[in-house]
């Protein structure tokens, strides 16, 4: 007679609940349809060898009773969804809390892109943590690190959701590894000053974008504004007589808006050479008025685009053969000479408006230090 094979219980899916021993006993959690984490005492675990407690399989049994009691007819009350459909309410709760119009574009972009077209036709509740580290090694060879963080960051906030609407029982990217950014990931590129001074003295197209680029270069390089502090610079934030500017609404993704963080509204000194530029360019503009813009169409007085103005970067680098820069490390030029100039980490970190010190920490190994290699030669003297 064949011995008699040991059955294994069915394991519950994911998403159901965990089960453990603690102190001797079954203790159960999960997540309630409402998001609310629930802990449960099942019963006495039993001791190997003797029959004082529950099996495990007699505990999933319990487990499975007691959520029934805390909430009946839960499972009639799930629906399967997708990540389609919960990303769409993602976005929905964002524009309810009234976040950026740019940040949630770019989640919507994220989603409809990337994380949809990856999970396909597998609802929440099936998705699981080696998923989502699946999926980090696959966008691991297209795009950066950093962006997909920012991805995992948006999944993190789907799977919030999907637990309030009870689509789903837990996180799985709260359980997921996430990709570190390495150090070398985060070299910065910039302009030297011989390399400014070429990009600036080469001829640009005598059309109405042409008229105005080497004044926004100039200016980007020398006070480290970001492209949208850029674009919706007006006439009555620059001040001539303080020489300073000041950054108070970004025009981001086609809309005018707040500073970037509580740190991005703020006032950047401007030096004499960047003033005498921009005095030059509202002498000859159309639209010398305090409201109007300082880098607008020159025809029409509105926005530039932005796609154009990063096109046009990219030609003018070419045209000046420096190395290939963004018009975003124009920024990291103003952050590098500061840091150079002796410009203490704390002051560049409001100038740059940065809500984090460790972001201005990039910029630390361009400080002098004075005395430091004297140092050293008195101590091998």
């Amino acid at each position: 007679m064949s011995p008699a094979k040991r059955v294994t219980p069915r394991r519950r899916d994911y998403g159901t609940g965990t089960l453990r021993v603690v102190r001797g006993s079954w203790l159960a959690s999960w997540y309630a349809a409402d998001g609310r984490r629930v802990q449960r005492k099942v019963g006495q675990a039993r001791t190997e060898g003797r029959s004082d407690g529950l099996t495990k399989a007699q505990a999933e049994k319990a487990l499975r009773q007691i959520r029934e009691i805390e909430s009946p007819g839960a499972a009639a009350r799930s629906r399967k969804v997708m990540m389609p459909e919960a990303g769409a309410e993602l976005c929905r709760r964002l524009e309810l809390k009234g976040r950026k119009k740019s940040h949630r574009l770019t989640v919507a972009s994220d989603l409809r892109n990337h994380i949809e077209p990856f999970f396909g036709e597998r609802t929440l509740d099936r998705i699981t943590p080696d998923d989502i580290e699946r999926y980090v090694a696959v966008k691991k060879r297209t795009l950066a690190i950093k962006t997909i963080r920012n991805h995992i960051g948006t999944m993190h906030s789907v799977f919030e959701v999907g637990l309030r609407k009870g689509w789903c029982q837990s996180n799985p990217v709260k359980l997921a590894d996430r990709p570190v950014i390495r150090t070398t990931e985060t070299r910065i590129k910039f302009l030297d000053q011989d390399e400014l001074e070429k990009l600036l003295a080469v001829p640009y197209p005598d059309d109405a974008f042409g008229r105005i680029e080497p004044t926004l270069y100039l200016t980007a390089a020398m006070t480290g504004l970001r492209q949208g502090e850029l674009l919706g610079l007006r006439w009555r934030d620059v001040d001539f007589e303080a020489r300073r500017v000041r950054v108070v609404s970004p025009f981001v993704r086609g809309e005018f808006g707040d500073p970037k963080s509580a740190g991005s509204g703020r006032s950047v000194p401007l030096a004499e050479r960047a003033t005498v530029a921009l005095r030059e360019l509202r002498e000859h503009s159309l639209y010398p008025r305090d409201r109007d813009l300082v880098f607008c169409h020159p025809d029409t007085g509105n926005p530039l685009d932005r796609s154009k103005l990063v096109r046009r970067f990219k030609q003018a680098v070419v045209r000046a053969d420096v190395h290939h820069v963004t018009f975003h490390e124009l920024r990291h030029t103003f952050g590098t000479r500061m840091a150079a100039a002796g410009t203490p980490l704390r002051t560049l970190q409001h100038w740059m408006g940065h809500s984090d010190s460790k972001t201005t920490q990039v910029y630390a190994h361009y400080q002098p230090s004075a005395g430091e290699a004297d140092a050293v030669d008195r101590a091998f003297a």
